[in-house]
Order: C-alpha cells, then structure tokens, then sequence
C-alpha cells in the first residue's frame, strides 16, 4: 500500500481529494491537513509516501512545506495541486523539492495515477512547465559539471536517457527487463554520480550533454 496525506485549506476540497485517493485499492489516505504547519505535523507522524499539497495554504504555505519536508523527510513525495499550470507558485515549489503538480479541477482517476507515478519516482510535469523547466536549468547549465557522464556504465546510461524521456520506474524496468528496485539503485548511483538533486536535474544534464533532444 501507498500511504498518502492530503492538505488543502478548503474543506470541501480536501475531503473529496482524500476520499478519490482512499477509494483506490492501493492508496491508503492516513492523515489530512488544512494548512502547512498541520501538514508537516501529519508527515512526521505518518511518514507517507506521498503528501498531495495544496501551493496556497495559510500558516504555512505549499511552497515552504514542501522545502521542509524535503529537507526532514526525503522518504516522502510532494504532489503539488494548483489552480493554474503556469502558476509562478509552481516553479518555486519543484525547486524546493516537489516531484510534479497537479491542476486541481482534475479527474479522480488523473488523482490517483498522480500519486501513483510519484510515489514510483517519476517526475509529473505538464509540458509548458517542462519547457520553462528546461529553459529555466539551461541558463545555469554551463556551469553545471557533467563529467560525472563518463563514470556511468553501459547500464546506467541507458537508465539516465531513459528517465530523460519521462520514464516512470516501471516503463524503465519493463524496458530493461530489470526489477523495479534495481531500476530504483541505478538511478540513485547516476544521482549521485552527475550530483543532481532530482530527476528533472537528471533531464537537463542528459539534454545539456546532447544525449537526448
């Protein structure tokens, strides 16, 4: 089972989402919050897999949340929920660490593949902020060591293109023919090799470097 918490300052709002999420077989909704400060209560509580974060909270909002619970618990995915998918709040909240966004008036059944994907490891990012993404890294990209490339095996190079192209864990693994949690290894081995964050950094080294256009 996949534990998520869900937080939104909006009560209608934030039981409707906990209830589509828990309606799923393999989503367990363990905790709700109706602001940041409640949030990262619930989150060291609960250790979840996935935390679905409303960006404008008050208290505490999305944006500081998510820094916090990347930086006290990196176990635990932030799905971010917006109102508007160019949202300047969006970009802020991916830098301090969330692994993709979701508009709000989404479908339940887009709800709960979100949570799926990102608690699989993939990056969910609809394509004008992959875009803004790619030109926003690319700037700084030049300064950005990529010796690190020459250091990854035949096997983790295939896994860097592979995550470059939008592949969730699975796609990688069924592509492969490898278990998921070695398709998990690598990834972190080619983390820590080309010292990026996270899979986007994963993208705009693999684009940077001419791997992939």
């Amino acid at each position: 089972m996949t534990r998520v918490v869900v937080a939104d300052d909006q009560p209608v709002v934030l039981q409707g989402f906990a209830s589509i999420l828990d309606s799923a077989d393999d989503l367990d909704v363990v905790g709700t919050a109706r602001d940041g400060a409640e949030l990262l209560t619930v989150v060291a509580r609960e250790a979840p897999d996935v935390a679905v974060v409303d960006i404008r909270m008050p208290v505490l909002d999305g944006i500081a949340a998510t820094a916090r619970i990347a930086a006290r618990h990196p176990a635990t995915r932030v799905l971010i929920l917006t109102t508007f998918d160019l949202d300047e709040y969006v970009y802020d909240a991916l830098r301090a660490g969330a692994s993709g966004f979701l508009l709000k008036d989404v479908t339940g059944d887009r709800l709960i593949e979100g949570a799926r994907l990102v608690a699989d490891g993939s990056m969910l990012l609809g394509p004008r902020v992959t875009r803004r993404l790619v030109d926003d890294f690319a700037v700084r990209a030049a300064a950005r060591d990529t010796t690190g490339l020459d250091t990854l095996t035949p096997r983790e190079r295939e896994v860097l293109l592979a995550v470059a192209r939008g592949r969730s864990n699975a796609e990688i693994a069924a592509e492969l023919f490898i278990g998921d949690q070695t398709v998990k290894s690598h990834v972190s081995v080619v983390l820590r090799k080309l010292s990026c964050r996270d899979r986007v950094q994963l993208v705009i080294t693999a684009y940077e470097a001419g791997l992939v256009r």
